[in-house]
């Protein structure tokens, strides 16, 4: 089920957030308030790395090499800390900035109800699945599979998944490899009952998502990914990977209260 609007958010875990497109939504977002938000989100950021390090030099006072003032000579250590904080409490920040902002929004889609999947044959399938290969792996293997999924990881950086409801409509969601948090993945979707939110940014079919395609984009002159996607196709092909299926480009992924 795909929401436009919803009164308050209820995330209470996140399993995935993409900061840069976050940030992009909100500066699109503020308009000529922009410099005025970033301006915010660091001034939050700065008074909490102040304080963990004020905590820090406190709790560690008692070590000899502190010093009896408890001071941190040359603040290596507290700066070190520190800037661990302030890139996680920047990311919080805008992650809290975001989800005020999309409760109300029209621009993004709260996509409910949908288990994901990838499709078969998909660059998707094959990134999902290589690190158990790796893991099952034997000294005879004919190739490194390490190698192919670091191949894979910087050959693509979005990879798509199947969402599809209990109606049985299917859509496509796209997510940056790079955005999962707490050390969750691609295949850790599937097991999890998830809201997504999502912009909206084309539409594809579930064929075009094979490797077969997306490789002949790039090494084909006579078959490409774009034409074959923009073909109209008929539904009485009986191939049900020829419709055309509304493609989203996943901000957030997170569990909701009374999930």
């Amino acid at each position: 089920m795909v929401e436009k609007k919803q009164k308050q958010s209820s995330i209470i875990k996140v399993v995935y957030f993409d900061q840069d497109t976050a940030s992009d939504y909100l500066d699109i977002a503020a308009g000529g308030n922009l410099e005025v938000i970033k301006e915010g989100i660091r001034k939050r950021a700065d008074e909490t790395q102040i304080n963990v390090e004020a905590s820090l030099i406190a709790k560690l006072s008692w070590l000899p090499f502190l010093g009896g003032s408890g001071e941190l000579r040359s603040g290596a250590e507290a700066s070190l800390a520190g800037e661990s904080v302030l890139s996680k409490t920047l990311s919080n920040t805008i992650l809290t900035d975001y989800l005020n902002a999309a409760s109300e929004s029209l621009q993004i889609n709260k996509l409910r109800g949908f288990r994901v999947y990838p499709a078969e044959n998909s660059m998707a399938f094959m990134k999902m699945f290589t690190p158990y290969m790796i893991a099952a792996r034997t000294e005879d293997a004919d190739f490194n599979i390490a190698l192919m999924d670091e191949a894979l990881e910087k050959a693509k950086g979005y990879y798509e998944l199947i969402g599809e409801d209990d109606n049985r409509k299917k859509i496509v969601l796209r997510f940056n490899i790079r955005a999962f948090r707490n050390s969750y993945g691609l295949s850790d979707l599937s097991r999890m009952n998830l809201v997504f939110h999502g912009i909206k940014v084309g539409h594809t079919t579930e064929l075009s998502l094979s490797i077969e395609s997306e490789l002949a984009q790039n090494s084909s002159p006579d078959l490409k990914l774009a034409s074959f996607i923009e073909e109209p196709h008929s539904d009485s092909s009986g191939v049900s990977g020829d419709n055309k299926l509304p493609v989203y480009d996943i901000i957030l992924a997170g569990v909701e209260s009374g999930a």
